[in-house]
């Protein structure tokens, strides 16, 4: 695969494109309910996809869910196996790649806008799933149980997704969420730690991050629109990770700038400027300092 000039966001409206080429989902009615979401089978349309999938990200999360075969793709840097019986789960905004899926592949793949929650509280999904986390761990095993409970609701949104009648966007919200309840139950069971306001302020940041890191690395920024001071959510930070928020925000940057010098065509010159407003010194030190390595050292490893 011929790496590309940038890592482009995808909107809804550019999905159809992106994956299926000149495949078009329903056309007469895409560009009203289905704006929110979208789900199909993947024996539907696995024979109309070209793998490997060029790195991207989305604006809308997405889950791949096998009932059969086996899958390959990434999160960030990192590459994942999965397969039968279990979920792929994407954040927003997050790097990724989908290396490989067996021709035989039977499952669902969704996608949706968190805008379809409008009815919940700010954070909602953050704060009460871990796998809408940046940092959370993708893939999820599913038991025997759970796949039984999930499987006909995401028939049912299914059956609204292709019904051409007006379809209550609320009530599908509501199968989505009980989807994520059920899965909730399948993740591992980790030490209970108290959702603090240090916590809950230190998730946003890094979901902020993710979305804004290109267009400004200034911590005032991101404490002006988390409505906290700049000490504040210094302080956040600190008690929930023992790092700073600075910290966070240069380990963005490495994850960038790793991601471009692996995936773009971009020379490290350009990327010094486009990610860190840069000369090529002073990000290779940067880059040295947070790596141990140079940025040339780093492309000599792939």
């Amino acid at each position: 695969m011929e790496k590309q000039e940038k890592i482009p966001v995808l909107k809804p409206a550019d999905l159809d494109e992106f994956h299926y080429k000149s495949i078009k989902w329903h056309p007469t009615i895409s560009q009203t309910k289905h704006q929110y979401y979208h789900i199909n089978r993947l024996e539907s349309y696995i024979h109309k996809l070209s793998f490997p999938l060029p790195p991207h990200r989305k604006t809308v999360h997405d889950f791949i869910y096998l009932k059969k075969g086996k899958s390959q793709r990434s999160k960030g840097l990192n590459k994942y196996d999965f397969k039968k019986s279990e979920l792929f789960f994407l954040p927003a905004f997050q790097i990724t790649e989908h290396q490989a899926m067996d021709e035989d592949t039977k499952g669902f793949y969704i996608h949706f806008d968190e805008k379809i929650f409008h009815f919940l509280p700010k954070n909602f999904l953050n704060d009460n799933y871990s796998f809408f986390q940046i940092q959370s761990n993708p893939v999820i095993h599913l038991t025997e149980e759970t796949q039984s409970a999930i499987d006909p609701i995401l028939e049912r949104i299914l059956f609204l997704y292709e019904d051409e009648r007006e379809t209550d966007i609320n009530l599908v919200a509501m199968y989505f969420l009980s989807v994520f309840e059920e899965i909730k139950k399948d993740l591992p069971i980790l030490k209970k730690r108290t959702r603090n306001a240090f916590s809950q302020i230190t998730e946003q940041y890094k979901n902020a991050l993710a979305i804004h890191i290109y267009q400004n690395q200034s911590i005032t920024y991101y404490a002006h629109i988390l409505n906290v001071s700049p000490n504040y959510l210094n302080k956040c930070v600190k008690n929930s990770i023992n790092k700073t928020a600075q910290d966070l925000l240069n380990e963005m940057l490495i994850l960038e700038a790793k991601a471009l010098l692996k995936l773009s065509n971009l020379q490290i010159a350009e990327i010094a400027v486009k990610l860190c407003n840069q000369t090529p010194s002073n990000f290779a030190r940067f880059f040295k300092n947070q790596t141990g390595i140079t940025p040339k050292e780093y492309l000599e490893l792939y």
